[in-house]
């Protein structure tokens, strides 16, 4: 009856998922219904007894052979609707200004992952707004291409594109633009792929959201294979299993029959699964070719290797191996993306939310090339500002991709990996000086030599550079970086482009999201505002999409 506010208890379930059971309800529910949720509580609670008491190697129930199945887990009996919300985001804190004076160089990795901008829609279509450890700024821009221009044969593997324009959400600043696009291989050049099918069939995969939206997804990206191409599926809940052995990528009904034979059951190993995965694409290694572990999962780990920092050290272990880890996220409720995301960086790899099968298709089907080839690893930005000319700079975004000044020329150090045909985007606002959009104020304290050093840097360097940009990066194959050196000059055009204008309410909404600090009166209607008219060319809708979610969010509040 409307008004009820039934107490609730949480009893946990043999996969790991919290099952919540209704014990009370207050008077204004009927009698009749009262008596109905006891005896629906006391039929519950004997047989989730008997099942908080079965043996946890649920995985000897896939005894997996080659590429049959002996007996499939069977599905979980605690539907994933009453779990509890235990979806786990990494802390964030946004950039801050600084002061170009005291802090002249900003060093950061670069991040083609984009899964932070389906898992933001995926909770504004179900009506919520998304907490804002959630939003990371830089894969919300990076969701979207950009028509940067393509580098030239036996050049760099991605041509580098500045722009500027005065922000729209503080006139008295600017946008500084940085553009990545990686060049797009003939497809006759591409290379075999060796493909490794890492799947999570544990019980809290047990929802329409999960599993049954996996397998759906992988059949897509299987009917994009040749015969050159080879495919295994290894599976894992409580234990690990081969379930097909490396198989010809145009075998199409052969992988199709492996993967819906699939069921969700047990709780869930994540590590040996992994460890499994890698031995299985060792033992199918291309040289020359694309190897890679493909890891889809809501990221629950609950039993074996569960501890974060083991599961990134176990795969930065197997990246030197040659072979990449590629991360995809299903489901909601118990969602691990801190755990998803850092395993994608630590494994030279991307990851991607799932959220339905337009996003699999666009990952999986439309940008297979990219999601699949590396063109570069490695690859470092370091921009060194002019202090005759800015005053202040802030990163938009790229929180967790931050290095230290020094690991720019350190190869030693880890950095993000371009695909082929990505790209890549990286904003500044800047403050020039005397602009009026100075946000801290100057040290009172300041030593003589560094006040000394600072009238010398303005008095000496050219006024027309506001900063002078770095890039290094490697071949896919190589241990030592190239490096790529360009000053910026100052443009004074205060109009901007379509396509700056796009990454600006893109990023604009990220911080909208994520509190909006820096955005001063700017709110949704303004970056609808912005966004309208920069739509430009959008054959698959994502930028009409993204509008739409900008309604949708105002209708939130």
């Amino acid at each position: 009856a409307a008004g009820c506010a039934p107490s609730e208890q949480s009893t946990s379930a043999p996969d790991g998922d919290a099952v919540t059971t209704t014990t009370e309800v207050r008077a204004e529910t009927s009698e009749n219904e009262v008596l109905r949720q006891d005896v629906h509580v006391r039929q519950r609670a004997p047989a989730m007894a008997d099942a908080a008491t079965a043996p946890q190697a649920e995985f000897s129930r896939i005894a997996a052979t080659g590429s049959r199945i002996s007996k499939l887990s069977e599905p979980s009996p605690y539907p994933h609707a009453t779990t509890v919300d235990r979806e786990n985001y990494a802390e964030i804190n946004a950039n801050p200004v600084h002061r170009v004076a005291e802090q002249p160089v900003s060093t950061f990795s670069i991040d083609v992952d984009t899964g932070s901008y389906s898992n933001i829609r995926r909770m504004l279509n179900n009506g919520r707004l998304p907490p804002q450890n959630a939003v990371r700024v830089e894969e919300m821009i990076n969701y979207f291409s950009y028509d940067y221009e393509v580098p030239s044969a036996g050049d760099a593997p991605f041509s580098v594109q500045v722009e500027q324009a005065q922000t729209p959400w503080n006139k008295n600043t600017r946008l500084l633009q940085i553009g990545l696009q990686g060049y797009q291989p003939d497809p006759s050049t591409i290379p075999a792929s060796n493909l490794v099918f890492l799947l999570d069939v544990s019980g809290s995969m047990n929802a329409p959201d999960k599993l049954p939206l996996l397998v759906n997804s992988l059949k897509m990206l299987t009917r994009e294979l040749s015969e050159d191409d080879r495919v295994a599926v290894v599976v894992y809940a409580g234990a690990s299993g081969l379930v097909l052995e490396s198989t010809p990528g145009n075998e199409h009904a052969t992988i199709a029959a492996a993967l819906d034979k699939l069921s969700a059951g047990g709780s869930t190993n994540g590590g040996a699964g992994i460890e499994l995965a890698y031995a299985q694409a060792r033992q199918g290694f291309i040289e020359g070719g694309v190897n890679r572990v493909i890891l889809a999962t809501d990221g629950d780990f609950n039993v074996g290797t569960v501890n974060f920092d083991s599961l990134v050290d176990l795969v930065e272990r197997q990246r030197d191996s040659g072979i990449a880890l590629t991360t995809l996220g299903f489901g909601q409720g118990n969602y691990n993306d801190h755990l998803m995301e850092q395993l994608a960086d630590a494994g030279n790899g991307n990851h991607a939310y799932i959220d339905g099968l337009n996003e699999a298709r666009k990952v999986l089907v439309d940008e297979l090339t990219a999601t699949l080839m590396m063109i570069a690893k490695d690859v470092k930005i370091q921009i060194e500002f002019n202090p005759a000319v800015v005053a202040e700079y802030r990163l938009i975004g790229y929180e967790n991709r931050l290095l230290d000044r020094e690991d720019f020329n350190n190869d030693a150090v880890d950095a993000g990996d371009i695909g082929a045909g990505h790209t890549v985007t990286a904003l500044y606002e800047i403050a020039l000086v005397g602009s009026g959009g100075e946000r801290v104020d100057p040290l009172r304290y300041q030593s003589a030599q560094a006040q000394n050093e600072s009238r010398t840097a303005i008095t000496s360097n050219p006024s027309d550079e506001i900063a002078f940009l770095r890039l290094r990066y490697k071949a896919p194959d190589a241990e030592e970086s190239q490096l790529i050196e360009r000053p910026i000059a100052l443009e004074n055009e205060s109009s901007i482009s379509p396509r700056l204008a796009w990454a600006a309410s893109v990023a604009a909404f990220g911080q909208h999201l994520a509190g909006g600090t820096y955005l001063n009166d700017f709110d949704l209607s303004d970056i609808k505002a912005l966004a309208q008219p920069a739509r430009g060319d959008d054959p698959f809708g994502y930028r009409a999409e993204f509008i739409q979610l900008l309604r949708l969010t105002e209708s939130l509040g």
